[in-house]
């Protein structure tokens, strides 16, 4: 599956939707058994969350895209399939968070290539079900460290930190989640399974739980003046970056 959305792949309402909808599509049919993501732009695994969803919109529309948000973790968290990133650009935010979601992570050896949770950089909060899934992958310091500081690891520390699995030269993303692949999906598919959702549950079940009160805590903290103001400076920057 190959993230398209010019020019950074952010996840807008309408991306976040298809994502949803495709992998539905895919768990329902039982001929696949493995997904491989990654961009159809090079030097961009994915931007993240698409901040113009989140900056001068109404209360529902926060709502209804936090709720995606929600979904596409879910499903990408709990997926019955093998799911590898192979990590072709920068992963920044949620690009970071859909690369945690998989079973192996190989990026591409990119020193331009960084890795991470940086939300409190753009002044917000990455919410407690992101700081689970990079604590379950990196551990409790790590992490604590990495979203405080909004930290992205170059290639070299992310393999070292535990963020990615595997760091191969550019032009071997690709063949190498292939491999990765074919030995994942030797191991007997029942059995896998139920190891993964074992592993995975009680963290995917702190959301289910909350999914109501966690979009309630978004669309009110993203609504605040404060908030809305310094997401407005940012997106006048990158504007002004691209003239």
């Amino acid at each position: 599956m190959k993230f398209k959305n010019p020019p950074v792949n952010s996840l807008s309402l309408e991306l976040l939707t298809e994502l949803v909808i495709s992998l539905e599509k895919l768990e329902n049919d039982k001929s696949f058994r493995g997904l491989i993501l990654t961009s159809d732009r090079p030097g961009i695994f994915s931007a993240g969350l698409d901040l113009r969803e989140m900056c001068g919109r109404n209360p529902a529309h926060y709502a209804e895209y936090w709720r995606a948000v929600q979904e596409l973790w879910l499903r990408l968290y709990l997926s019955n399939m093998v799911v590898i990133s192979a990590i072709n650009g920068a992963s920044p935010a949620g690009g970071c968070l859909m690369a945690l979601c998989s079973d192996y992570r190989v990026l591409a050896d990119n020193p331009k290539y960084n890795i991470g949770l940086n939300e409190t950089l753009l002044g917000i909060v990455a919410p407690f079900w992101f700081k689970d899934t990079l604590v379950n992958t990196i551990g409790h310091r790590t992490a604590e460290r990495a979203l405080q500081l909004g930290l992205l690891f170059p290639p070299a520390d992310a393999l070292q930190v535990g963020m990615v699995d595997q760091v191969v030269p550019e032009d071997q993303v690709q063949s190498k989640a292939l491999s990765v692949m074919a030995q994942w999906l030797a191991i007997p598919e029942h059995a896998r399974q139920l190891t993964k959702n074992m592993m995975r549950k009680a963290t995917a079940d702190l959301l289910i739980k909350q999914r109501e009160a966690d979009i309630q805590n978004f669309v009110s903290f993203i609504s605040k003046d404060s908030i809305q103001k310094s997401l407005h400076i940012y997106l006048e920057k990158l504007k002004q970056k691209k003239g």
